[in-house]
């Protein structure tokens, strides 16, 4: 049986994959795991509980939240707000747990759960694996005044914005900002957050009626910002996905900036600052080698994890890093957040703009990306990928090819019957020749028999 948890919960279409029956089977055993790792020990359970504004997220949380309260946790509702302002709270109000209906950047009719322990954390893989083993299980439920109590936690937006701007190091006067929320978790947080902080504020996707979120605008879909930011004539553009744990970034002149340019240039600010831990920024193995060249020139060590912002928080916690991130626009900064967090990572952003006052074309100029083209192969065995003979063979002479002037990876997706192929080069056509090749093997080689 496949694992239910994925590299960010469980996440799939909603009211087939991801149904109120299994949102609040979860929640009665994330109480349950929990409470026997002794993380309710001696007092009444507390939990914090989100959503983005997708329109089954109505019923999950309603599912989510009769869950913990049936198994005794007093449950804080905080409606829509992004993912990490629910890691926040969760840390921030002192709760046992927190969990978040979302599916990121997905299309709308998908949706997914996520919890956080005490302190704002995601599950490790171990609790997870409880979780799943909990699932239906035989329990004892709470009856009279043991069952838990729900109440609204409409406080916890502006506490979250609070936290925000307490973050920046510098006011954002004078800069003229396009926010593209995705008609996602951050519509209503964001624009307050910027103005607050002194920009003026432009909006693209910040109309959500639960059915329209990260349908061709969000941090997966930048064509729109990247049209309106020279339109208006804004200094730049900042893209966020469904639930805002993700930032990408447009310049003056409409051209995206990804995540290993915004870790790059907020590195090397905190870097200047004396405020990066041992000089060290963590990345994935998808970060570009261009970044690493970057980040050497400027005396900056960069560690590479496996995919996923949960492996980067990890390797963070373990070597006491400060600033970590993924290419896709998850920006972990630990001082202020226990996940990646889009809001505050534009807002720090912003900050550098504001406080060096370069465009943000020439600070994104401190790296030179390496030629880079990724492919997905769907309908494949993607557990097979890294053993296979033929696959390892082809990827084998793809490197030889490149002779150290680019590289290959191959990884398959934790959601999706999906091997990822992406490869490195000193030419965009290369990379995409080399990517097509490697692509075309995995399909061959690792393709599903037909159900």
């Amino acid at each position: 049986m496949a694992r239910l948890f994925g590299t960010d919960g469980v996440r799939g279409l909603a009211n087939r994959d991801i149904t109120a029956e299994l949102a609040l089977d979860l929640s009665v055993a994330a109480a349950r795991v929990l409470a026997e790792e002794g993380e309710f020990a001696g007092h009444r359970p507390t939990a914090v509980v989100g959503r983005d504004p997708r329109a089954s997220g109505e019923f999950l949380a309603a599912a989510t939240i009769a869950g913990l309260a049936s198994a005794g946790v007093d449950v804080w509702d905080a409606g829509v707000l992004p993912t990490p302002a629910i890691a926040f709270l969760t840390a921030a109000s002192g709760a046992d747990l927190g969990a978040m209906l979302s599916a990121s950047h997905n299309p709308m009719p998908d949706n997914g759960i996520k919890f956080f322990s005490r302190g704002g954390h995601k599950l490790p893989d171990t609790t997870e694996d409880a979780i799943e083993q909990h699932l239906r299980g035989d329990w004892e439920r709470p009856t009279g005044a043991d069952v838990g109590r729900v109440k609204q936690y409409d406080e916890g937006a502006e506490r979250y914005i609070e936290h925000l701007l307490g973050a920046l190091p510098h006011r954002l006067d004078g800069l003229h900002v396009v926010l593209d929320t995705a008609d996602g978790a951050a519509s209503g947080i964001a624009p307050r957050a910027f103005e607050r902080a002194g920009a003026k504020v432009t909006l693209i996707g910040a109309e959500p009626n639960g059915l329209n979120i990260n349908d061709g605008v969000g941090s997966t879909h930048l064509e729109g910002l990247c049209a309106l930011v020279p339109q208006v004539g804004a200094d730049f553009g900042l893209a966020f996905d469904g639930d805002a744990d993700r930032c990408l970034a447009v310049d003056a002149a409409g051209t995206p900036v990804d995540g290993d340019q915004i870790m790059a240039i907020l590195a090397i600010d905190l870097h200047q600052r004396d405020e990066l831990a041992a000089d060290t920024l963590v990345a994935t193995v998808m970060s570009n080698e261009g970044l690493l060249q970057a980040m050497a020139r400027e005396g900056i060590t960069v560690l590479r994890t496996d995919v996923g912002d949960r492996y980067v928080l990890e390797e963070m916690r373990r070597g006491g890093y400060s600033l970590g991130g993924e290419q896709s626009g998850h920006v972990i900064m630990l001082e202020h957040g226990t996940t990646g967090d889009g809001v505050l990572t534009g807002l720090l952003l912003a900050a550098r703009v504001a406080r060096t006052r370069q465009p943000l074309a020439a600070l994104a100029g401190c790296m030179t990306r390496l030629p880079q083209f990724l492919l997905n192969v769907p309908g494949v065995d993607k557990d097979a990928v890294d053993g296979h003979p033929v696959v390892q063979s082809a990827v084998a002479d793809a490197e030889r090819d490149l002779a150290g002037a680019g590289r290959v990876l191959l990884r398959k997706s934790g959601t999706e019957p999906v091997v990822r192929v992406m490869v490195e080069a000193p030419s965009a056509e290369r990379a995409e020749q080399v990517a097509q090749q490697l692509a075309a093997v995995v399909a061959s080689e690792l393709a599903l028999a037909p159900a």
